[in-house]
Order: C-alpha cells, then sequence, then structure tokens
C-alpha cells in the first residue's frame, strides 16, 4: 500500500475549498496592480488547456472592481475552481509567475480557533482571556494590552487575577506560527469595576451570567449642577447599557456612566438603565432626580437658617417618593438538621435572594445551617444594623411552625420534638425592630406554618401599633411550604416565583400580590400551597426605594463598619519557601459564612523535578474537602466560573464556630533530579477571623438577646433539654407521623412531624439526586452547605416538571 503526504492530498483539493481566511490573503495579493496580479495569473492558467480563460472571462472578471468591495481575483479564482482547478495547479501557476508571496498564502499557516471575549469583572477578582489557534507548526502567542506587550502573557489564556482597576482596556493577541505567518485575535475589553465590600465579598455570577452590581444613586440638585449617574454590571460578553428618564430612553446614553456638566428642570425624573448581554437583560433600580430652581435657596442677608434648615428646605418638601436611611437585610438558610430530615432548597433560595437584594442596595449577611445561639446571636447583630428610617428585612428557610398566630424558626440543632424554648419567634424580633423605628419591616418566612402539638405555651408578644410592617408567608395557615426537587439546581416554590419580580419598582405589598397569582397558576401546588401577605403598610413604600442618609450620619456609619467588617476577606499573600518555591495564597467568599482558599504554585526551581503544597492542620474541617483540583470537588460550585484555575482549593463551612483565629499549616512537598527522596517543607499560615467569624456567633446567648421581649418559656435564653413528655404520647397523637396519600401524578408527600425526607422505606431524597455538572449530589452526603447556581428561567422549571418533577415539603 502506497502512503500519501498530507501536503500531497492538500494539492489535489479544488480551489473552491479554501479556507476563507486562506483567500482573503491570496486575494489581497493578486487584487494589487502590478505585473504579478490577477490579469497576469489569467494569462498564465490561459496557456494550460485544462482551464482556458478566455478574454472575456478576463473583462469579466475585471468588472468587479466596480462593485463594493469587489475582487476581480476572486472572481477569476472562483472560474477556476468551477473548471477543476486544484491547489497543486494554483501553486504551479504561481511559480511559474514568480510570485512568492501569493505562494505563501496557499499555506495552511495559522487559523484562530477561539477568539478572546470581552467581559466586566469586579476588581480584585478575576478574568481569563482565552485565544486559540492552529497551526502547521508550533503556536506561538503574545498578549498586547493597547501598544505594550503583557509581561508574562505568552500563553493562549491571559489570566488577570485579581484584576485591578489599571487593568482595564483593550487586549489583543499576536499569533505566530514559523517566522513568516502571523495573525491577530480580535480586541477584547476588559471593563474593572469598583465596587464596595458589600458586592464583591459574595460569590460571582458563571460565564455568561448578567448580575448588576453597582446600582445608581438617588440625587436632589439645583440648576446647574452636574448629574452623575453610574451602573455596571458583570458579565459576559461585555455589558451594554442604555438609560431611561421616565420611561423613554435617552439618546447617545449607552455607557455605563451617564453624565449632565449643567443639570435643569427639564433634567428631573425617574432614572433606570436597561443593560444586555448577550440575549440576557436586567433592569438598574429606579432613581428619582430632583432639580429646584437656585432661586428657592438663596436668602437675604438679615435672615439666618441653620445647616438643618437647608436640608429640610431642599430635600423633605420636594421629595416625592418615600425613601430608607439605610438598607439591611439578614438572611438565614437552614438545610443540615441534627434531629429532624434534611432540606434542599434553603441554599439555593438563600443565594438568589443574595444576589437580588444586593442589586436593590440592601447591605446583606447570609448564613446557612445555624444552632439557636448562633441565630439568636445573628438576629442581634442585625438589630445593632437598625436604626431610625432604615429599611429591615429578614428572610428565613428551613423547618418551622406557628402557634397561637406566632411564627417560630427551627435552628439545626433543635431537639426532636422541639418547642418554643428551643426556637426563635418572629414577633420577638419584630417587636424590638419597632424599637428602632425603622422605615420599613419586612419578613420573607419560607417555611411550613402547621401547628406544633407539642408546644401547649401561650405566647404573649405586645406589639406595638406602628405601620410600614409587611409579613409575606410562602404558605397559608396551618399549611406547609413546598420545595422542587428534580435533577438540577431547584428553588422552593415561594422564592421560585418571588426571585422574577423583586426587583419591579413596586410597593411591596403590590409586588406580593402579584407573586401570589404567579403562584396560583402554578399547577403542581395548587391548592396546597398559597402565599400570605399580612400588612399594615401605609405608605408606597418598595424595596426599590433610594437610600438618603438621615440625620443619624454618625450612628449610620457605625454600624456600616460594623457591617463591613462581618465581610472582611483575608488578604491573598505569597508565600517564600526557603527551597525558592514561590506560593499564592487567596480568598474568596461564598456566603457570609463560607470561605473558599485556593493555592497555586507561581516559581520553583529548575532542579526540582516536581512539588505541590497541601493546607494541612485544619482539624474542624473535613479531610475529604481539602486540596482539591476542582471547586466543585469542595462543594463550590457557585465560584467554579471566578476562580483562577490550576490551583488546590479547600472550602470552609460554618464559620461562625471559629472561636480563635483561623491558623494551618502549608506543606510543600519537592522532588529534585538529584536527589531519590521527597523532600518535605511547611510554614504556619495565620489569617484571623474571617468575614463572619469576626462577630463570633458562637458565643453564649446575652441575657439581653432578642429573645428577652415578652414573658414566654422561649425567653430569655436557649433552652438544651428537650421538650418534655413527648416520649410519653401514644403514637396516635403524634402528627403528619404516617404519610398521607401521595398523589401518584404531583408525587407531592405530606411531610413527616412536618418535614420533608424519609417515610419507613421510603427514600424520597435520595430517588431523586442533585446533579452540579453532570455530578450526582445527594442531601445526606457531607456537603452541608453548598449553594447552587439557579436559573432564572420559570419556563425551564415547567419543563423539567413535565419530565416527573417532585415536590416534598419543606416546613
Amino acid at each position: 500500500m502506497t502512503s500519501v503526504s498530507q501536503d500531497s492530498h492538500d494539492n489535489l483539493l479544488n480551489i473552491n475549498f479554501l479556507k476563507e481566511s486562506q483567500l482573503k490573503r491570496l486575494c489581497g495579493c493578486l487584487d494589487k496592480a502590478n505585473s504579478k496580479g490577477w490579469r497576469k495569473l489569467g494569462e498564465t492558467v490561459n496557456t494550460d488547456r485544462r482551464f482556458k480563460v478566455s478574454l472575456d472571462d478576463i473583462e469579466m472578471c475585471s468588472l468587479k472592481v466596480l462593485e463594493v468591495e469587489g475582487s476581480p481575483s476572486r472572481s477569476l479564482l472562483r472560474l477556476m475552481g468551477d473548471r477543476g482547478c486544484t491547489l497543486g495547479d494554483l501553486a504551479e501557476f504561481l511559480r511559474m509567475m514568480g510570485h512568492t508571496e501569493a505562494l505563501q498564502c496557499l499555506k495552511p499557516g495559522i487559523e484562530i480557533l477561539i477568539q478572546p471575549q470581552s467581559g466586566s469583572v469586579i476588581a480584585g477578582h478575576s478574568i481569563r482571556l482565552s485565544c486559540y489557534a492552529a497551526g502547521t507548526s508550533t503556536v506561538q502567542y503574545q498578549w498586547f494590552k493597547a501598544k505594550e506587550e503583557v509581561p508574562g502573557g505568552s500563553s493562549p489564556d491571559l489570566v488577570l487575577s485579581p484584576v485591578q482597576l489599571q487593568d482595564a482596556g483593550f487586549y489583543i493577541c499576536r499569533v505566530n506560527c514559523g517566522l513568516a505567518s502571523v495573525q491577530f485575535s480580535q480586541w477584547a475589553q476588559v471593563d474593572v469595576l469598583d465596587v464596595m465590600p458589600s458586592y464583591g465579598m459574595m460569590s460571582l455570577p458563571s460565564e455568561g451570567r448578567l448580575r448588576v452590581v453597582i446600582q445608581p444613586k438617588a440625587q436632589s440638585l439645583l440648576m446647574g449642577d452636574g448629574l452623575y449617574l453610574e451602573c455596571g454590571a458583570v458579565g459576559r460578553p461585555l455589558p451594554q447599557y442604555q438609560w431611561y428618564r421616565n420611561g423613554v430612553p435617552l439618546k447617545n446614553a449607552n455607557k455605563r456612566k451617564f453624565n449632565i456638566l449643567y443639570s435643569m428642570l427639564e433634567h428631573q425624573g425617574r432614572y433606570r438603565c436597561e443593560i444586555s448581554c448577550g440575549t440576557e437583560k436586567t433592569w438598574s433600580s429606579e432613581v428619582d432626580v430632583l432639580v429646584g430652581p437656585k432661586s428657592s435657596f438663596q436668602f437675604s442677608g438679615a435672615m439666618e437658617c441653620s445647616e438643618d434648615d437647608f436640608f429640610v428646605i431642599g430635600q423633605s418638601n420636594s421629595l416625592e417618593k418615600p425613601y430608607a436611611t439605610d438598607k439591611v437585610a439578614l438572611l438565614i438558610g437552614n438545610m443540615s438538621y441534627q434531629n429532624h430530615p434534611q432540606l434542599k432548597a434553603p441554599m439555593v433560595d438563600v443565594y438568589d435572594l443574595t444576589n437580588l437584594l444586593r442589586q436593590l442596595n440592601f447591605k446583606v449577611v447570609s448564613l446557612l445551617d445555624l444552632t439557636e445561639s448562633e441565630m439568636r446571636n445573628a438576629v442581634e447583630e442585625f438589630l445593632s444594623l437598625l436604626h431610625k428610617g432604615v429599611y429591615g428585612l429578614l428572610y428565613y428557610a428551613g423547618h418551622g411552625y406557628e402557634n397561637f398566630g406566632n411564627s417560630f424558626m427551627v435552628p439545626v440543632d433543635a431537639p426532636n420534638p422541639y418547642r418554643s424554648g428551643n426556637c426563635l419567634c418572629v414577633q420577638s424580633i419584630l417587636k424590638l425592630m419597632q424599637e428602632k423605628e425603622t422605615g420599613l419591616n419586612v419578613f420573607l418566612l419560607d417555611m411550613c406554618r402547621k401547628r406544633n402539638f407539642h408546644d401547649k405555651d401561650m405566647p404573649n408578644v405586645m406589639l406595638k401599633v406602628t405601620a410600614n410592617i409587611v409579613f409575606g408567608y410562602a404558605t397559608c395557615q396551618d399549611a406547609e411550604a413546598f420545595e422542587l426537587s428534580s435533577s438540577g439546581f431547584t428553588n422552593g416554590v415561594f422564592i421560585k416565583f418571588l426571585k422574577g419580580r423583586l426587583l419591579e419598582d413596586e410597593k411591596i405589598t403590590v409586588l406580593l400580590d402579584r407573586v401570589a397569582e404567579d403562584m396560583g397558576q402554578f399547577d403542581p401546588t395548587k391548592g396546597k400551597q398559597a402565599l400570605e401577605i399580612r400588612s399594615s403598610l401605609s405608605e408606597r413604600r418598595s424595596l426599590t426605594d433610594p437610600i438618603l442618609p438621615g440625620d443619624c450620619l454618625d450612628v449610620s456609619q457605625a454600624h456600616s463598619l460594623l457591617w463591613a467588617k462581618a465581610h472582611e476577606l483575608p488578604e491573598s499573600m505569597t508565600l517564600n519557601f526557603e527551597c525558592g518555591v514561590k506560593i499564592k495564597m487567596g480568598f474568596a467568599a461564598e456566603f457570609s459564612n463560607v470561605l473558599v482558599i485556593y493555592t497555586s504554585i507561581v516559581k520553583k526551581p529548575e532542579e526540582m523535578s516536581y512539588c505541590q503544597a497541601h493546607l494541612i492542620n485544619l482539624s474542624d474541617l473535613d479531610p475529604k474537602m481539602m486540596n482539591k483540583e476542582t471547586p466543585e470537588e469542595t462543594g463550590s460550585y457557585l465560584l467554579s466560573g471566578s476562580l483562577p484555575q490550576h490551583c488546590l482549593y479547600t472550602r470552609l463551612s460554618s464559620l461562625q464556630k471559629l472561636k480563635e483565629k483561623l491558623v494551618f499549616t502549608v506543606c510543600l512537598q519537592a522532588e529534585f533530579t538529584s536527589l531519590e527522596e521527597q523532600v518535605q517543607w511547611t510554614m504556619e499560615v495565620d489569617i484571623g477571623k474571617p468575614l463572619i467569624a469576626k462577630l463570633d456567633l458562637h458565643r453564649p446567648t446575652r441575657r439581653n438577646s432578642c429573645q428577652l421581649t415578652c414573658n414566654m418559656p422561649h425567653s430569655p435564653c436557649p433552652s438544651p433539654i428537650p421538650s418534655p413528655g413527648a416520649e410519653r404520647l401514644p403514637p396516635h397523637q403524634i402528627p403528619c407521623l404516617h404519610p398521607q396519600s401521595c398523589n401518584s401524578h404531583l408525587h407531592v408527600y405530606e411531610p413527616l412531624y412536618g418535614a420533608a425526607g424519609c417515610f419507613g422505606n421510603v427514600h424520597t431524597h435520595s430517588d431523586y439526586p442533585y446533579l452540579y455538572e453532570n455530578a450526582p449530589y445527594s442531601p445526606y452526603a457531607p456537603l452541608p452547605s453548598v449553594p447552587i447556581e439557579t436559573t432564572d428561567d420559570v419556563e425551564d422549571m415547567q419543563n423539567v416538571l413535565m419530565d416527573s418533577l417532585h415536590f416534598f415539603n419543606q416546613p
């Protein structure tokens, strides 16, 4: 058998099958008006009887110059190809002409397969630009920022980590294949957003997901003042912007920042920005811009006024829309119960709600799996952030119950059965919020409201008669709340519909009414779960209201510092070992109590054939969650798209339990070409108390905690003793002990003591494991606090339903 080389095979290819990149370069050479141009090629081809080119053909090709972007060469080559001309034939004609430049165009050269993609990223995080090319020989890369070479940018991937503000700009990659073949990639723009820690501490979306991280701010101006509005989003490709005033798009207002040097009365109105990223679109929050005439603020020389008087004249009388002096939210999701069935949806719900509330300028503390004392202390810290005019929002997802009109949240360490002494009373928290003179109190309770027959205590919570209180119960009184179980990421039914409405600029009760209507159209839970709204709202207050500082500026700043303290990440660091190895260590947060540590070796001696660094001596952490090659292996699915690659990852959850500074050891193992045995070095690292650990939520509950608000058994401090009497109850008096009838179409199961989980021999969760990136996840596996990236498409969840979607009760 005779072998045929690749070059021989290419020579037999018809020239009509030339790659567009090759054809474009070839036509660029032949269209030049010189002695070696396309006319000379036509004359040369005319000498070959196989591909005879007549004078009429030459004249037809010449007319192409009259067309926009017309090419006589392209027309001639197409004619030759139609008559059977191959690459080998064309190469021979070009040799006869002595056209070496055109001959080079016939070589495969370089083909850029992946072009770098523009994107927007938060300062301090990372972004990756990729350019991959194929060539006949080894391909070499060099990245440029504008006209300057990027130091070390000689690989297909350019990783900027951590991104600095000065990294913003335009990037391009030069690709070489040998000395003659050079191509440049497309330009890619990197937009770096300077965002306060309130946005940067939480997880970023995966590649391509759009998320608003900078919201415009309301303003009160005088005529002639400058108007400056700004919003910003992260996402890939680069987000596009369009500003609107009073619902009308503004001409030439398509940048992140919208500026008017001298404002006039006609510039007053309600502004917001439409942001698009590929096919995905979203809106910034809507803000009011007030412009007053200067004459209304001018005073005669005989008139005296204080700064407080000026503030009243300048703002209060003209501000129609209500405003908050600050916005604070506490989100708690309990899943991994010690004595009760596990839940799935709270981690997804807390994650989704966190991202949405941040877009509304809320300061958000999000916590997973808290014990009783931790919940009480978290609530106490939440209350310390409230003052006059603040919008306070508390969201809870987990087990719960309602007795005598009072709602109780169940911690993860609650005994079985539990009573009010083991749980937190929501109304007690509301009483203390009222004392802070808050502007709006919102409670979103995603839990069951069944009666707890083990709890015979009668609460006595004396609430003040105040306005602006809103309760959004995920289900009606004496009913269960449901969570969806499918092969993908999922929400509870309440958040599934709430997240589609939360950014709407509507009165909060109107917004919740619409959510209730949406839930009412959801066939799987129709007649089983309905949103209940209780409100004393006397004003048109919404979650999109602007933030305008009140009189207590010092108090507000002190509270902001306290909040920021609970969201401080350790600074990235470089570890230098005496053997010459340099290790970079970085940190990222998924939730306020979940930290990811990632390490990479950035330098090693040439004589060292192998080295790897591991974190050890983290006694409180499951060893299976340490030093993994991908974030997903540790359970960090949310951060997988934003963390640097080629690192080792370690995930720390339940940081609220950290009593001392977090100290661990980095163990470096190395092999040298001249040594047979492996050599080891260690270095101790102290990162202090990261994130929520600084607040010491593990401390014993104080005597004046949030539970000392009423004379009832669940105050003033946690009870470590299980509720008595349950063991004496006959089985028929224990509620929900056995599953009720199962609807075969909906697969809706009644709870075991009001909880989703296992009924006798029916293991509902384990039969339908979650799938993360095609990897199965079981709620009973040791991954208790894995946040989940979710889709915003309600239609997608409906489609999953048609493919045997299952529901489970979530009390």
